[in-house]
């Protein structure tokens, strides 16, 4: 029993001796405290800012109207009714219409054809062109949002027409035209806002990228200077890898548990963000998420050997996690391989139940899956992060035994040469 009492007293010594000394690296490190805090800090409420309204209304457009035809016509005046779009110009060629483009005085044009009105007055299919500002998604988004809603309704008007004109009466023609009634309705996002989808995603990702940007630069910063937490358990009075990723990972549970909860609770809050499930359930889903991206970081930054290697890394994979959330995409359309791929993130999951509790006001038993799978990999990473301290700790005390043992053999040489 003393064993047992004794034990444990050493392994909690050791815990908080790696806790406190992983916390002064930490905040020794201007450039990792950069990355947690002012990061953290800036980049939710910068794009709260930036998406806050998540709908544009009346983005001007160009209209280059080839045709001049009464049914042209009527296609732009419905275009100018739509609450994506106005109307601000209307050109006579493309080359004037991108002229206003490239000025930023409209972020769209449409292009009706010479031959638009011949085809319709001659039951052929007609074809307009769109040239949409990329610079933001939601140009493209109100260019043929409003494009598609009036040419529902020209077609709508057109088969009616052509029914009546062939003898049907007009009721005879609709009940053609539209056998089933039907409504629109789009409970969590009826204004079709962008940042209600977008910003779910992106502030998970800030979480996740964040801290593992943070721990691989000061673990590449350690491994430049040929020193690695992975020596640690040696200098202390127990024996363990487990204590040294535990005392590591609550140094950085602790500081992310603060910033996950400013991230994905209160900056939301600041920006007008609708948040549809209690703040409960979210901060059971940042507990698991906050976890699951500790161990993560700790596994995969053991491939990170010099400092600026991460930013590469980061660059790269902050976009590539994103879409492999699913937010703009639906996971059952990712071939295979990125569908297992998107598994080894914690975004993954996390940003999927996210979305259902913050956006469609899901509880915890709908986001069970997803917990789920964020508890196989807390376990998995713990292991391999373990496993991956356990490595370099051996393959350093053999290195600094084979150095050692070299000094002595050179001082031995240099005394009997004296």
């Amino acid at each position: 029993m003393k064993r047992i009492a004794r034990y444990l007293e050493h392994w909690i010594h050791d815990w908080y001796r790696i806790f406190v000394r992983e916390l002064k690296h930490i905040f020794s490190d201007s450039g990792v405290l950069v990355i947690f805090f002012l990061a953290c800090l800036v980049y939710p409420v910068l794009y709260g800012l930036i998406y806050s309204k998540g709908t544009l209304d009346n983005m001007p457009v160009a209209v280059v109207d080839m045709s001049g035809s009464h049914a042209s016509r009527k296609f732009v005046r419905g275009l100018d009714a739509t609450r994506e779009l106005e109307i601000r110009y209307s050109c006579r060629d493309m080359s004037e219409a991108g002229r206003l483009m490239r000025d930023r005085k409209v972020n769209g044009i449409v292009l009706i054809p010479s031959d638009y009105g011949e085809d319709l007055a001659s039951s052929r299919q007609a074809g307009i062109s769109l040239y949409a500002d990329m610079s933001s998604f939601i140009y493209y988004k109100n260019l043929t949002t409003g494009v598609n809603m009036v040419m529902l309704d020209e077609m709508h008007d057109i088969q009616r027409e052509r029914l009546t004109a062939s003898g049907y009466d007009s009721r005879l023609a609709e009940q053609f035209i539209s056998p089933i009634r039907y409504e629109d309705n789009m409970p969590y996002n009826r204004a079709l806002s962008y940042s209600v989808f977008f910003m779910s995603a992106i502030l998970l990702i800030i979480i996740q990228q964040t801290m593992f940007f943070g721990i691989s630069m000061l673990s590449g910063t350690m491994r430049e200077e040929h020193r690695s937490f992975a020596v640690l358990p040696d200098s202390l009075k127990g024996r363990g890898i487990s204590r040294t990723v535990l005392g590591r990972g609550a140094a950085y549970w602790l500081i992310y548990a603060a910033i996950s909860i400013y991230v994905a609770i209160l900056a939301p809050r600041m920006t007008g963000m609708p948040q549809n499930c209690p703040t409960g359930d979210i901060l059971v889903l940042l507990a698991f998420f906050v976890s699951a991206c500790v161990v993560f970081s700790f596994t995969f930054s053991t491939l990170i050997r010099h400092r600026e290697t991460v930013f590469v890394i980061f660059l790269l994979m902050s976009v590539v996690c994103l879409f492999l959330t699913g937010f703009s995409w639906p996971e059952h359309s990712f071939p295979a391989f990125w569908k297992y791929f998107s598994w080894l993130f914690p975004s993954t999951f996390a940003v999927r139940a996210f979305m259902n509790m913050n956006t469609a006001g899901a509880g915890l038993a709908m986001a069970e899956p997803q917990l789920t799978a964020l508890t196989i990999q807390i376990i998995v990473y713990y292991i391999l992060s373990c496993i991956a301290a356990a490595v370099e700790n051996r393959i350093l005390k053999k290195d600094t035994d084979t150095q050692y043992s070299t000094l002595s053999g050179f001082a031995a040489h240099s005394r009997n040469a004296v």
